[in-house]
């Protein structure tokens, strides 16, 4: 095996050479002492991030390394491909559970209720007792422009709404950076206001309502806050590369993502659904959901565990 490629069987053989304990120094759960927070919310670390280990490897790390649960990827080339999800969704549900931890949130590419794997998937995480499912994205349709694509797509959305409510579970679409729906919140909003929240909502990001409004976001944010049931978890800082300035996924606390702002309005609204923590900045091929990482183990657990802690503090100042 190339010693720049790591997959399983290096995990496995480096679990054995340190006695079945996670290799990385002042990360074992018995000598890092957790933060509870105040209401006890989930944190979940987005599974995308350890397409690299199976079920059972995936699980034993997540729990070394203090997260609550996972947010399991159920989409095509995650940890569950649609086309298996009834048989293998339970099965990985099972798996991390017995591991001590929960599933409280899936991240799928769900955006069509009537696309042959849509429901098969909503029914099959409502069985597992899954609360929370992230749909894909939607594009603009050119020919139809903004207005018109949002009225076709609050009907896709308004289907799914009610497949959620037949199976007592949320769907949420995530604010994204980008051109796409979802890139300004405030389209999200036209496309969910007339649902119930209990079903339908918006996944809220921090770092991508940050890049397309750095002052605004709180706006956009006001507009949903009572559909936001699940959030996700990353940060951002504007780099010059050239002639040209990009907006560049940092690790937690090191970019311009206002999480103080942003976590007292979560407590003053209440919130007490789960966070999924996302690793998007360089990580060997981690970041982007390879199955096969060019870094050793230990670096991708060492900013997990990093970034956990982050957030745990930044919580507990929040009172969250």
């Amino acid at each position: 095996m190339n010693d720049s490629n790591y997959s399983r069987r290096h995990f496995l053989t480096t679990l054995a050479a340190a006695g079945a304990a996670l290799p990385f120094a002042g990360l074992a759960a018995s000598t890092t002492p957790k933060i509870v927070a105040a209401n006890n919310i989930q944190i979940c670390v987005f599974s995308k991030h350890l397409h690299w280990l199976p079920y059972a490897e995936m699980a034993k790390a997540v729990k070394k390394m203090g997260f609550d649960g996972v947010d399991l990827s159920v989409r095509p080339d995650g940890h569950v491909v649609p086309e298996r999800v009834t048989e293998d969704l339970p099965r990985a549900v099972d798996i991390i559970r017995k591991a001590g931890l929960e599933v409280p949130m899936i991240t799928t590419a769900i955006t069509d209720p009537a696309d042959k794997y849509t429901e098969p998937i909503v029914k099959a995480a409502s069985k597992a007792g899954i609360k929370y499912y992230r749909t894909g994205w939607l594009k603009y349709d050119n020919n139809l422009g903004v207005i018109k694509s949002l009225e076709k797509y609050k009907q896709q959305i308004a289907g799914l709404a009610a497949l959620n409510q037949k199976y007592n579970i949320h769907g949420a679409y995530q604010n994204h950076t980008g051109t796409g729906v979802g890139g300004p919140v405030w389209d999200i909003w036209h496309l969910i206001k007339d649902l119930d929240p209990k079903y339908f909502g918006c996944q809220y990001d921090l770092k991508h309502a940050t890049v397309e409004g750095a002052n605004s976001w709180i706006h956009g944010y006001d507009l949903v806050k009572n559909h936001v049931k699940t959030v996700d978890i990353k940060d951002v800082a504007w780099q010059k590369k050239g002639d040209k300035w990009q907006a560049v996924i940092v690790p937690l606390g090191e970019g311009m993502a206002d999480y103080k702002t942003f976590l007292g309005l979560l407590q003053r609204d209440n919130y007490a659904g789960p966070m999924s923590i996302h690793y998007e900045y360089p990580l060997g091929g981690a970041e982007s959901g390879k199955k096969q990482i060019s870094v050793a183990p230990e670096v991708v657990f060492t900013a997990m565990k990093r970034d956990l802690e982050t957030l745990r503090g930044m919580l507990k100042q929040a009172n969250l």
